[in-house]
C-alpha cells in the first residue's frame, strides 16, 4: 500500500489510504501569529529525527522512544491548539452563518460513498472537527489520499464562502490537525468530542441541538 509524506505546509501529515482519521481545520485568522510556533518547531525537529533515525536503521526501542516523544508533543499541540480556537475572538466570516454552513455541510457530506466513509463533523463558527475513512481507491481505482480530500473541500467552501461574504482572498488557515484513528476506542472518543464540541462550549445542551453537527453510527 502506498505511503504518502507530506510537507506543505508547517506540520508532516503522514498518509496511508484506507485509514480512518480525526480532522480539524479552522479559519485563517483564528491562531494568533506565533501561538502555537515552539510546538510547530519542537514537532518538526522531532519528525526530522526520526526520520533520520530511521535512515540510519537505528535500535528499535530507540525508534520507539522518539516515536513517543512526538505523539506526546502532538497532544500538547493539539490541547493548546484546541484552546486557541475557543477563544472568544471576532474573526473574518461566522461559519455558523447558515449560508456558510451549509456550504460546508454539504462539501463534506460530497465524496461519501464514492471516496470515504463519514463518521462525524462538528461545523463551529471558526473551525470544522471531521472524523471520517478514507476509502483504499476511488472508483477509478485510484487510492485516496487525506490530503486531496482536505485541499478539495477546503478550496471549494472558501470560494464559495467568500462570494457570500463578498470578500476575497485566503479563508482557512494553512494547516490541519489530523490523527490517524488507532482502534474502535480512540474511533468512539473522536466522534464523542466532535459532537460534543458545542456542548462543551456551552451554546448548547446536546449535541443534536447543535445545527452544524452530524453523525452517524455504525457497528463496523
Amino acid at each position: 500500500m502506498n505511503r504518502k509524506e507530506f510537507y506543505r505546509t508547517y506540520l508532516p501529515h503522514f498518509q496511508q489510504p484506507g485509514q480512518s482519521y480525526f480532522v480539524t481545520w479552522c479559519l485563517i485568522d483564528a491562531i494568533p501569529s506565533k501561538a502555537l510556533e515552539q510546538y510547530t518547531k519542537e514537532l518538526a525537529f522531532l519528525y526530522e529525527k526520526l526520520k533520520q533515525a530511521e535512515i540510519e536503521k537505528i535500535d528499535d526501542s530507540e525508534l520507539n522512544y522518539i516515536r513517543l516523544d512526538i505523539n506526546l508533543m502532538r497532544k500538547k499541540y493539539f490541547k493548546a491548539f484546541d484552546e486557541v480556537l475557543h477563544l472568544e475572538t471576532k474573526n473574518i466570516v461566522n461559519l455558523n452563518r447558515p449560508e456558510n454552513e451549509k456550504i460546508i455541510f454539504n462539501s463534506l457530506l460530497y465524496f461519501e460513498g464514492t471516496k470515504i466513509e463519514n463518521y462525524a463533523f462538528c461545523i463551529m463558527s471558526n473551525h470544522v472537527h471531521w472524523v471520517l475513512r478514507t476509502f483504499e481507491n476511488d472508483s477509478e481505482g485510484k487510492p485516496v489520499y487525506l490530503q486531496d480530500i482536505i485541499h478539495s473541500v477546503k478550496s471549494f467552501t472558501a470560494n464559495e464562502i467568500n462570494k457570500i461574504e463578498n470578500r476575497s482572498g485566503g479563508l482557512w488557515y494553512p494547516d490541519k490537525f489530523d490523527t490517524t484513528i488507532r482502534d474502535r476506542k480512540h474511533w468512539h472518543n473522536a466522534i464523542e468530542y466532535t459532537i460534543n464540541n458545542p456542548v462543551k462550549a456551552g451554546l448548547v445542551k446536546r449535541p443534536e441541538d447543535w445545527s452544524g453537527n452530524w453523525w452517524f453510527d455504525r457497528e463496523d
